[in-house]
């Protein structure tokens, strides 16, 4: 409402200034046309420009329709004999054949054309690009000898006409001393001077006929024929465009500066474009990041295999890659800084996905102080948290970082709201995952979707457990990166009874003795501590940390309390102060409450660390752990997918993790948890394993690394008809050969020869397509029964059956969108969101 009420004020203000100007000019023109004995007729002419005036003012009241042409003028637009653009016509035509009055009117309309305005200064017109800009000289002098007061150019009158008036009074100005002038008739209208005035007026788009060089009766023969547009004409014309053009709300000499800063800034922003990107000497980062790094993170320098990474010229060239290292060999800062460039070089929104809630909550505190020094934000999508779509910004960007549910979840809103291009950049931590069940079919939907939808988003994958490399190249479409880097040795045990012994490849058996356990254990202390945790645990704590992986969340708490029951009383005094200010904490965020197990425990230097804590809780314990006011963790496998807490040595309680035993990529992921860079010199890990468990062991720790295969036909209904689902919901592919060629660039078409074997991926499009319909998920006009798509043995099926297409219900669409997770209620009271 403002925005119209502004927008008629400027018109009407516009009308007004072309209408004042313009009877200036009626009346010089007029007076100057006058002779000795025409007072009656000046009296008539008088009447005439004030009934002009009087019409105006009652024209500028009732505006309605601002953009309309048919109103443009009021009366004025009239051609009727009396109207105002008649009686300059008949003006011109008066100036064709008295030409012994010339000099007499010219100097007549000048003077009362300037007078007013400027004086006895001198009026200069600048052009630059667009901007039509009014320069006076403020040191010329007048008659009597004084110094002119300089004219402000917001109070000038002529200063508010647009670019296209003030050149159309230029142009008049200077006719007028021609037909002034008697050498006129003598001079060449093709002159130079005459061409700038025409080449420098693009803005009124309006062809002034050249004249010829012959004599003035000539001129005066052939003026109906070859004399210039009508004035009524070039004046309507030049009104028009100024009625259209919005009046500047601030002076021209700021509009100018700003045009030219727009132009700098365009320079600035092509200069970066073609230097890559480069912003600085930190990897085309500021200096300020690298200094970051050094003042929240202690990195003052990257290792050999992380320059060599980041200087690949596939990263350069923003190719799609997927690099592998051990734990603990620094993956993840290649990957911040590659975010970094996105957010700050490329102004692109990075999404980052991470396998559990606990490691997004610890990238989240992280990277925040990154987001505020460096002007981004940092998003949480993990748990109850996060916005869809997300918010849409223009200035600053967003590093989304996320769980793989809730990334899913990002993706499909930003493909529904047309955004996907606005992400520059995705980030995989754990690309393993992809094969571990229905996250796995997750995941690989979210990327599918992505290499689907946009072209320019760059996928990064990352991890420390990757076997079938080449199937995940083919499906990602990447480079591969990988090293055996580790910055400290890990050293692997095994813990038979009272007997450790040595991982050794190079062994018979895979392994060799190391040493016998010397700790005394009364009859009592052993059903207690069966496997002789305390004597593994006391060996490092308190000087040193130590991680227990359990089974289970239950097991978890039950070893934490067992251990403490059997600790020396000494190991209460280290630290006290700093434990019970611990304590105090978690009393505070919890209204008091407090979970009897870390009641016991902590004073002992010991608490567990499973996903039944809450997030401050979870954030307190490790801030703790991190200071070494806590030296022992009780935790799950959770906390060996990139939490980062390692520590100087590693037991695993048992071979299992719930009720499955344990797969090599579990194994390697927790036991790379050992050895602290830059404190440690070496790390250990100890597994903890039943003589009957001993040969499932040894073929664990000698085998390969476990290869990665798609989840998508493992999990039928919730991967694949969740996946056609959505697809069709969010207009991806619609029809049959666009989910067809849709399926074939997933994992799961990648590898459909190995896990396909009676059924071909074309049938199996087919077959989901025709339950999602039958179960009224899907509507389609042509009904696929067994003997219409699936008659054929081919493959691919035939260009008809391509164009089938597809259109979700209102069921269908509500069941492929993503629900909030739902908080589940720990042993101990507290509240944890499930994934």
């Amino acid at each position: 409402m403002d925005e119209g009420c502004s927008r008629i004020r400027r018109r009407v203000s516009v009308r007004k200034r072309n209408r004042r100007s313009l009877e200036s000019v009626f009346a010089a023109l007029t007076a100057a046309e006058l002779k000795p004995g025409d007072e009656e007729k000046e009296d008539e002419d008088e009447e005439t420009v004030a009934g002009s005036r009087r019409r105006k003012t009652m024209d500028v009241q009732p505006v309605e329709n601002i953009d309309s042409e048919e109103d443009m003028f009021g009366d004025y637009d009239s051609f009727a004999e009396n109207s105002f653009l008649a009686q300059v016509d008949d003006l011109e035509q008066k100036y064709l054949q008295l030409p012994e009055h010339r000099k007499h009117a010219t100097d007549r309309a000048t003077e009362d054309l300037c007078s007013e305005s400027i004086k006895h200064n001198t009026l200069s017109i600048t052009t630059v690009g667009d901007c039509t800009e009014l320069k006076i000289d403020e040191h010329t002098k007048n008659q009597s000898g004084h110094e002119d007061v300089p004219i402000d150019p917001e109070a000038d009158v002529l200063y508010d006409i647009p670019s296209s008036q003030v050149l159309f009074f230029e142009n008049l100005y200077n006719s007028s001393n021609d037909l002034g002038d008697p050498s006129t008739e003598e001079r060449d209208w093709n002159s130079s001077s005459h061409k700038t005035v025409n080449e420098e007026s693009p803005i009124n788009n309006v062809e002034q006929p050249q004249q010829t060089d012959e004599s003035s009766s000539k001129v005066r023969t052939s003026s109906d024929a070859n004399r210039r547009k009508s004035l009524k004409d070039h004046l309507k014309n030049t009104m028009t465009g100024n009625a259209k053009a919005q009046t500047p709300v601030f002076s021209r000499t700021k509009q100018l500066k700003e045009t030219l800063l727009s132009e700098e800034i365009n320079v600035a922003k092509k200069t970066i474009e073609s230097s890559l990107d480069d912003l600085g000497p930190f990897y085309s980062l500021p200096s300020k990041v690298r200094d970051l790094y050094v003042q929240f993170k202690g990195i003052e320098k990257l290792y050999e295999w992380q320059h060599a990474c980041l200087t690949l010229n596939s990263v350069q060239e923003r190719k799609n890659l997927i690099y592998s290292l051990p734990t603990s060999g620094g993956k993840t800062l290649v990957a911040e800084i590659l975010m970094l460039q996105e957010l700050l070089c490329r102004r692109k929104d990075v999404l980052m996905i991470l396998p559990y809630v606990a490691i997004v909550q610890e990238k989240i505190s992280g990277l925040s102080s990154f987001g505020v020094e460096l002007g981004f934000f940092v998003e949480e999508y993990a748990g109850s948290k996060g916005k869809f779509p997300p918010i849409k910004r223009r200035e600053k960007k967003s590093l989304y970082i996320a769980t793989i549910e809730k990334g899913h979840s990002l993706v499909n809103s930003l493909i529904e709201t047309e955004r996907i291009n606005s992400l520059g950049l995705v980030v995989v931590d754990e690309l393993h995952m992809i094969g571990e069940g229905s996250r796995g079919a997750i995941l690989e939907m979210t990327l599918a979707k992505i290499l689907y939808t946009s072209k320019t988003t760059q996928i990064i994958g990352m991890s420390a457990t990757l076997n079938n490399v080449e199937d995940l190249q083919e499906f990602l479409q990447a480079e591969y990166y990988t090293s055996q880097f580790r910055p400290v040795e890990l050293k692997e045990y095994l813990k038979i009874k009272d007997t450790i012994y040595e991982v050794d490849s190079k062994a018979e058996n895979g392994m060799t003795f190391s040493r016998l356990l010397n700790y005394k254990y009364s009859d009592t202390l052993k059903k207690m501590d069966p496997d002789h945790l305390v004597a593994l645990v006391t060996e490092v704590i308190p000087n040193y940390s130590c991680l227990v992986f359990c089974p289970t969340k239950k097991n978890c708490e039950n070893v934490a309390e067992m251990i403490c029951k059997i600790l020396s009383k000494e190991y209460l005094k280290h630290k006290e102060k700093e434990k019970h200010e611990v304590i105090k904490n978690l009393k505070n965020i919890s209204n008091g409450n407090l979970c009897p197990v870390l009641k016991h425990t902590i004073p002992f230097g010991v608490a567990y660390h499973h996903g039944g804590l809450t997030s401050d809780e979870r954030k307190l314990l490790e801030e703790a752990y991190s200071a070494g006011v806590l030296c022992l963790f009780t935790c799950t496998s959770t906390l060996a997918a990139g939490v980062n807490l390692p520590a100087r040595r590693v037991i695993l309680r048992a071979p299992y993790v719930a009720k499955e035993f344990l797969k090599k990529n579990q194994y390697k992921q927790m036991i790379g948890r050992a050895g602290r860079a830059g404190i440690d010199s070496t790390g250990e890990s100890i597994l903890i394993l039943q003589e009957k468990d001993k040969q499932q062991v040894l073929e664990l720790i000698s085998r390969p690394l476990e290869n990665c295969y798609s989840q998508l036909v493992q999990e039928f209904t919730k991967g694949i008809h969740t996946l056609f689902l959505s697809l069709i919901g969010l207009k991806i592919a619609t029809n049959l050969g666009d989910i067809y060629h849709f399926m074939s660039g997933t994992f799961f078409g990648v590898q459909q020869k190995i896990l396909l074997k009676e059924r071909s991926l074309w049938e199996i499009t087919v077959e989901s397509l025709r339950y999602l319909t039958e179960k009224g998920l899907l509507q389609n006009d042509t009904i696929l029964t067994e003997k219409g798509l699936l008659q054929k043995d081919t493959i691919h099926g035939s260009e008809e059956e391509f164009q089938y297409s597809f259109h979700i219900t209102k069921l269908g669409r509500a069941s492929f969108k993503v629900q909030p997770a739902q908080p589940s209620r720990t042993k101990c009271g507290c509240s944890a969101w499930s994934l």
